[in-house]
């Protein structure tokens, strides 16, 4: 219906996008409110690390999932990088930048970007009102949550009584090398996508010490093969449990290589995953997750080369444990934790600790104000396995009474407890465009 009016909450990857596809399926006015000054790049594209690169192709990046390879044209018009590359994070973000300020442009005034945090949205008769930190009201036929990863949990390990600069929240800060010299031991808490931009950047920035990271199991994201490759064609969606389909992968990993094997589930993955019960996508969690991540999650193959080399030298370890306890003293912390699978715990000083634990999921405790009224009013509700907002088939919002909200949405990484692979720009496209299209035909 011509003049409908949408709200996005959220100006990062998935609500730029998803903004940029209801001014071109739709006839709706659109509202992108986003609290930083920065739109478009989100956290993962804000950096400006030129060792931060992406972690797919160039030719795989296109904003649009319509256009497959509008990013590696705009890659090539300014002679930066080519399709196969895997460009500077930082250059992804500022052609997201360039395309919401052209869809700007052509909008006029269908386009209308807000500056502020949204704290509350409650309905208003057909449609619902968004309530920004400053006071003023916004009112709109619809809205889109487009939230983004959570910040991690701090751990519980971590003391109250560090000194300043000793615990690092942020692992993406420029200056989390700053006032460390070559003596110096830095832990990493995590060893996953996280802990590798944190490794990257302390090297870059040129710290000379030692890193350690330390997760559960240990486990880091595998590189890419150095050339793209070419992955047969499963024309039919797997079946089985978990136990067959790990089976299968390992079976076809020995005749090709393991990352062809991986992404040959690609097109079924979200398939496999809606129609498994809870229970079994529990077990997933709780059992493959971790090995899932670093081969489907992969680096580029430079990064890897640099990790590696980072190891050789005794510069970078990886370990697998468990943190028992962490307390303050003159050279920063003093670290005790337990190797897996023994008995007895070892002992680190470190003068930094770099939080990369991962993004947090359970909107019950996410601390923010806006998911802390919506969940508190029964309007939205975590998935079953706990690890973001529960939705529908259609991004609408399922709120406290299994009932899915008329005129609320929800996109982006904070509903992988419905699509699982909903947390690269591959499939974020996909989802935003459908939801564009059906928005555009519906409202």
């Amino acid at each position: 219906m011509t003049g409908r009016h949408i709200a996005v909450v959220g100006g990062g990857y998935s609500g730029t996008i998803q903004a940029i596809g209801l001014l071109r399926h739709s006839s709706a006015r659109v509202t992108l409110i986003e609290r930083t000054s920065r739109l478009a790049r989100g956290a993962a594209y804000s950096t400006r690390r030129p060792e931060h690169l992406l972690n797919v192709r160039a030719s795989k990046m296109s904003a649009f999932a319509d256009s497959p390879a509008h990013f590696a044209e705009w890659l090539a018009k300014r002679g930066s990088a080519d399709a196969s590359s895997f460009a500077e994070r930082r250059l992804y973000g500022a052609y997201l930048e360039e395309l919401l300020g052209e869809a700007a442009l052509e909008a006029g005034d269908r386009l209308q970007i807000v500056e502020g945090a949204a704290v509350a949205i409650t309905r208003q008769g057909e449609g619902e009102a968004v309530r920004l930190a400053s006071g003023a009201t916004l009112s709109a036929d619809a809205v889109i949550l487009s939230i983004g990863n959570l910040p991690p949990n701090v751990p519980a390990t971590i003391p109250s009584d560090l000194a300043p600069g000793v615990f690092v929240a942020n692992p993406w800060a420029d200056d989390i090398a700053a006032g460390l010299s070559a003596p110096d031991r830095v832990l990493l808490i995590g060893t996953g996508l996280t802990a590798i931009d944190a490794a990257l950047t302390l090297e870059a920035t040129g710290f000379e010490g030692a890193i350690t990271a330390i997760s559960r199991r240990g486990m880091v994201p595998r590189p890419h093969d150095r050339k793209p490759i070419d992955v047969p064609v499963l024309g039919e969606r797997p079946y089985g449990g978990l136990a067959e389909m790990t089976r299968r992968v390992r079976s076809n990993a020995r005749r090709m290589n393991w990352q062809a094997a991986v992404d040959q589930l690609r097109p079924h993955t979200q398939a496999l995953w809606a129609s498994a019960p809870p229970e079994r996508r529990k077990r997933f969690l709780r059992h493959l997750r971790p090995y899932w991540d670093v081969h489907r999650h992969r680096i580029a193959p430079e990064i890897g080369d640099r990790i590696e080399t980072m190891q050789s030298q005794s510069r970078l370890s990886f370990e697998a444990g468990k943190l028992v306890s962490i307390t303050a003293d003159d050279a920063g912390a003093q670290v005790t934790w337990r190797r897996r699978g023994a008995a007895g715990t070892e002992e680190l000083s470190v003068a930094r600790i770099v939080n990369c634990t991962g993004p947090r999921g359970d909107v019950t405790r996410s601390g923010e104000p806006l998911l802390d009224q919506l969940a508190g009013q029964g309007r939205i509700r975590p998935d079953p396995c706990r690890i973001g907002i529960d939705i529908d088939e259609h991004c609408r919002a399922v709120g406290k009474d299994g009932t899915p909200a008329a005129s609320l949405f929800a996109i982006g990484p904070m509903t992988r407890g419905a699509l699982w692979e909903v947390v690269a720009v591959p499939d974020i496209r996909v989802q935003t465009d459908k939801l564009a299209r059906e928005i555009g035909a519906s409202f």
